[in-house]
């Protein structure tokens, strides 16, 4: 996706950042965030919308690279929602998600309420 961008594309982030995991707890919890999302799949514990940006908001919250988690974890959840559930994928504001937009700062207000539980900003989003 990245790799004629950057050399370190494709590779867990190796030092520990003031977000996410620990670098080293990366393999593990990714492995765990795919099991649940078997899970949530098998079970339809969500509706598809919700399972999707659960997905999403998690594989941000580990912060697998050294940058673009943001995006790779939205392509994530576009995936999901369209080629497991057939349905569009996500509009996400439908405007430009660069530093200091107004969008930008609406969708990391949305993704704070979903780190205290409350997906339903991010839902609001992702749709909008």
């Amino acid at each position: 996706m990245y790799g004629d961008v950057w050399a370190w594309a494709g590779d867990f982030r190796k030092t520990n950042k003031n977000i996410g995991i620990e670098f080293w707890q990366i393999p593990m919890q990714l492995k765990q965030l795919l099991d649940d999302a078997r899970f949530w799949y098998e079970n339809k514990t969500n509706p598809p919308d919700e399972m999707a940006l659960r997905f999403k908001h998690l594989l941000v919250s580990i912060h697998c690279f050294s940058n673009v988690n943001g995006r790779h974890s939205r392509l994530m959840a576009d995936i999901i929602i369209e080629k497991i559930y057939k349905q569009p994928v996500f509009s996400w504001g439908a405007a430009n998600l660069t530093k200091g937009s107004v969008a930008r700062n609406e969708y990391l207000k949305s993704v704070k309420a979903a780190d205290k539980g409350d997906y339903s900003l991010l839902l609001a989003f992702a749709h909008s």
